[in-house]
């Protein structure tokens, strides 16, 4: 697989490369430039070989495959009805904070955070309850326990973007073991966004939070997808993992004529993502460390005024601009590059300073969008 090769994507409906004018070169949205996992792509021209594309179920090989998959990846046991499967992990979110959250209870989340997940809660009317990130002397961030056990009696849910987006950060277990415990002392809802499971870099291992013990399980709702790692997401395809019957009943309650059956294709792709992706998923991720090495080497020698946090998954940089003296570093990069990255602004109010920029791309890409932005601002000079 030839992962150097930039494809065309203008005018094949990439939202991507069509939210701005053909200039603009495109690092913003977590959508990869890579083709597709052969066996993904076999698979689906095999399933149209069948003329009928009517309203679908999962199928228990699916079930099974994902039950499988989450055993031998994270040494999670789940049962096969625990899966719930969704058009997405967003409209999951919103299901979970719909149906399972007493109304004007407050949500806590913690800051900066995933667009989509910061804005949930007031979809609902639920106030949000910001927990910010702390930074130790070498960058790493940490959630701050003591201020998490004075947040969460304000709240009744948890929503945690586990990996983390955009700070790119893998959880460790004794963290994951201190949020979930402290959770169950508050009776708090946890709804964990674990989307980025698969994008590990540095040998590092995810860990669901519901499978730190029963008693975290009991009160969580797991959101995962294939699209990711695998680069499916126009496929609308994710699933819910809640073992807890009860709330598994109530969050299936929660679609209110809202949130549909699932893309027949995307069921198709997912399973063979699990079942057969590995081989693509891992040359893919040496690619991703190796684009992540490179883009934090060019930002540590050609651009002085940007600091980057090494990230540990997810093919997203948070970077700090506020070195550069710009009013608006996205939209500088976007007027004066060419280039159009992630507005820091979207994961906080006091994120107006960061970008987020995606290397997920070929490596030809990553070192045009640099250039261009090493020129902008050598040019402002």
């Amino acid at each position: 697989m030839d992962l150097n090769s930039v494809f065309q994507r203008l005018n094949t409906g990439s939202k991507k490369w069509s939210q701005y004018p053909e200039d603009v070169l495109p690092m913003w949205v977590a959508d990869m430039d890579f083709p597709v996992a052969e066996p993904i792509v076999q698979a689906l021209k095999n399933r149209l070989e069948h003329p009928l594309l009517g309203y679908s179920v999962a199928q228990d090989s699916l079930r099974k495959t994902l039950v499988d998959h989450l055993a031998r990846r994270y040494h999670w046991q789940i049962q096969p009805e625990d899966l719930v499967f969704l058009p997405g992990v967003e409209p999951g979110v919103n299901m979970a904070l719909n149906a399972l959250v007493p109304a004007g209870s407050g949500v806590l989340v913690q800051t900066p955070n995933y667009s989509p997940l910061l804005h949930a809660p007031a979809h609902w009317k639920l106030p949000r309850v910001d927990l910010p990130f702390h930074a130790d002397a070498g960058g790493e961030y940490h959630t701050d326990l003591d201020a998490l056990e004075q947040a969460l009696p304000k709240t009744r849910a948890l929503l945690l973007s586990n990996p983390h987006n955009p700070l790119g950060k893998v959880f460790d277990r004794d963290e994951l073991q201190a949020i979930g415990q402290a959770c169950v002392r508050h009776d708090v809802l946890i709804i964990s966004d674990e989307i980025h499971a698969d994008i590990l870099f540095d040998g590092r291992q995810h860990t669901p939070i519901a499978a730190l013990s029963e008693d975290i399980a009991a009160r969580s709702v797991t959101l995962m997808s294939a699209s990711k790692a695998w680069n499916i997401a126009g496929l609308k395809t994710a699933f819910a993992v809640i073992q807890n019957a009860a709330l598994r009943e109530r969050f299936n309650a929660g679609r209110l004529g809202l949130v549909d059956s699932v893309n027949a294709l995307g069921l198709e792709a997912t399973e063979v993502a699990y079942r057969h992706g590995a081989p693509w998923l891992a040359e893919v991720m040496a690619y991703l460390q190796g684009n992540r090495d490179y883009l934090a080497e060019a930002i540590n020698t050609r651009f002085p005024g940007i600091r980057m946090h090494l990230p540990q998954s997810t093919y997203l940089a948070w970077l700090d601009c506020s070195g550069l003296g710009l009013e608006h570093p996205q939209r500088f990069f976007l007027e004066h590059a060419r280039v159009a990255l992630s507005d820091g602004l979207e994961f906080g109010d006091e994120c107006g300073q960061f970008v987020r920029l995606n290397f997920g791309c070929p490596r030809p890409m990553l070192e045009e969008g640099l250039a261009r932005m090493e020129r902008s601002l050598r040019e402002r000079r």
